[in-house]
């Protein structure tokens, strides 16, 4: 009888874990500790790379990203999700650099806490040096849908003014609004390996940095 009690309640908790584990905020990526630096790597010189960039026909930024960059990882948010790619090639700032002479950005950041964001029109690429991975630059690629719905003003609001952020989102009251409720939710701040991000589930998603209320770095 013991023993039929026993079975029953690990069944019970383990049918309960699995259910908590379908979040609605992960990662899709299943080798969460297991991207390499060879993972990010191309086969062509660095000077091949931009010249097939320059060369490329489209003014999609993130259709000209995938085209030559390794994809990495994809952070799920609600209704959409941001694609991450990584490079060994290039620094933040040189990429940085790199894009802003392939399309103009509508807005540029300054270079700040090894992290630079550049929005196109609906787009916003996040650039960031790698955690872990020397000499690693990931790109972020998320629409302004995935940032409204998920980001945290105070991640945004390190690179651009708040009036300028709501004005790129098309609202005229987000970053405070949004404020309001990442005091009391967990709300993304950023592609990062180090830190989680989950919203009513139990699992641990590399690629969603949080935060809370707070200004950057500071999570629950």
């Amino acid at each position: 009888m013991k023993r039929t009690l026993l079975f029953a309640t690990i069944i019970f908790c383990f049918l309960l874990l699995s259910g908590c584990g379908s979040e609605q905020f992960q990662s899709i990526f299943n080798e969460s500790d297991n991207v390499a630096k060879e993972d990010v790597q191309v086969d062509v010189s660095k000077d091949r790379l931009i010249q097939q960039l320059k060369n490329e026909d489209t003014s999609n930024m993130e259709v000209l990203i995938s085209n030559h960059l390794p994809f990495v990882e994809a952070v799920a948010g609600e209704d959409t999700r941001a694609n991450v790619y990584g490079t060994d090639l290039f620094d933040v700032q040189e990429l940085a650099d790199l894009f802003a002479s392939l399309k103009q950005p509508d807005e540029i950041s300054e270079y700040k806490d090894k992290k630079q964001v550049l929005v196109y029109n609906d787009k916003f690429i996040v650039l960031k040096e790698s955690e872990e991975l020397e000499g690693v630059t990931f790109i972020e690629v998320a629409s302004d849908r995935f940032v409204r719905n998920n980001y945290s003003p105070n991640f945004l609001t390190t690179y651009f003014s708040i009036r300028l952020i709501d004005s790129l989102l098309g609202t005229n009251n987000w970053v405070n609004s949004r404020r309001t409720y990442c005091n009391s939710n967990d709300c993304y701040g950023g592609y990062s390996r180090g830190q989680q991000y989950n919203k009513g589930g139990v699992s641990s998603n590399r690629g969603m940095g949080m935060f809370r209320g707070g200004g950057p770095g500071s999570g629950k």
